[in-house]
This record gives C-alpha cells, sequence and structure tokens, in this order.
C-alpha cells in the first residue's frame, strides 16, 4: 500500500543546496518524491549562533509504515554525513516528517503530526508552496490557516548562490 507522506529537509553546514539535493535525491526506492517546495534561507531555531539554514519541504509516495520510514531517514542522514550533534545544532542534513497520510501517532520514537510543524514559518511556508489545502491532521486547520498565526519575516526565497 503506498502511503502519502511529507517531510521537512533542512541543512546549514557546506554546500547547503546540494545537500537538500542529494538528500532527496537519496530517498528512492523507498520514497517516489512527487511534489517539491521552493527552497527557503532562514535563521537558525533554538540555537541562534550558528549559520543560516535551507528549508525544502518535499511530499512524496512510500511503502514504508511509519517507524520504517523513520528509521530509514536517519540512515539516509548519517550515510550523507551527518554526524551527532545537541539539540537545534548545526547540521549537514536534517529530515522530519511532518506528516504520514492523516495518522496521528504519539509514542516514542515517533509523533506524527510533527509536534511544532505548527509554530515553525520555515516548515508551513515550504509546506504551503506544496500542500496549502492540506488539513493538520491533529488540529483539524488547513496549512494555508496556520501559516497566518506565524512570523514569516525571515523566512526568504533563496535565489541560489
Amino acid at each position: 500500500m503506498e502511503h502519502i507522506v511529507y517531510l521537512a529537509l533542512g541543512s546549514n553546514i557546506g554546500n547547503r543546496l546540494a545537500n537538500l539535493k542529494n538528500a532527496i535525491s537519496n530517498l528512492t526506492p523507498q520514497l517516489n518524491v512527487k511534489k517539491k517546495s521552493p527552497v527557503y534561507e532562514t535563521p537558525p531555531w533554538g540555537f541562534k549562533e550558528q549559520a543560516a539554514f535551507l528549508n525544502q519541504v518535499v511530499m512524496a509516495e512510500t511503502y514504508l509504515e511509519p517507524e520504517a520510514l523513520l528509521g530509514h531517514l536517519k540512515r539516509l542522514e548519517t550515510a550523507l554525513g551527518r554526524e551527532p550533534s545537541f539539540q537545534n545544532g548545526p547540521r549537514l542534513i536534517d529530515m522530519d516528517i511532518l506528516f504520514f497520510d492523516d495518522l496521528i501517532i504519539d509514542s516514542p520514537p515517533l509523533v506524527i503530526p510533527h509536534p511544532r510543524l505548527h509554530q515553525r514559518a520555515f516548515v508551513l511556508v515550504p509546506l504551503n508552496d506544496i500542500a496549502p489545502d492540506l488539513i493538520h491532521s491533529l488540529l483539524n486547520i488547513p496549512i494555508s490557516e496556520l501559516l497566518l498565526d506565524v512570523d514569516r519575516t525571515n523566512v526568504n526565497l533563496y535565489e541560489g548562490k
């Protein structure tokens, strides 16, 4: 059975744009990317003393179940060069599951929908680009409406350099 998933990707170490592209190209064959948002540059969230991030959201189909998908993404992050760091610290690549079909899961190690996505403009802006009418499965509010409640002033379309 195919599942629809939305993933947030972020990078602030090295060639950030190449890191995002590399991560997306390595999602296959377990995931088939159907939509990609534009890339945005955003200030760091949480720990401020680090470089700006590039962020992107993708929509994909997968045959994996939620925990298997999480395991796949964590292995892929490591294979792409991510090294252990502290929470909200710098990272070569970060991939988070935002939504998995319309499931609600709250059991370690997995919480779906992502517990803070509705507070983060760096997730909502690119997610709105590809799925404005997607209903948050826990809050029952469309992404386009959730976006109205966050400050988007520091989420800038990345023009590439």
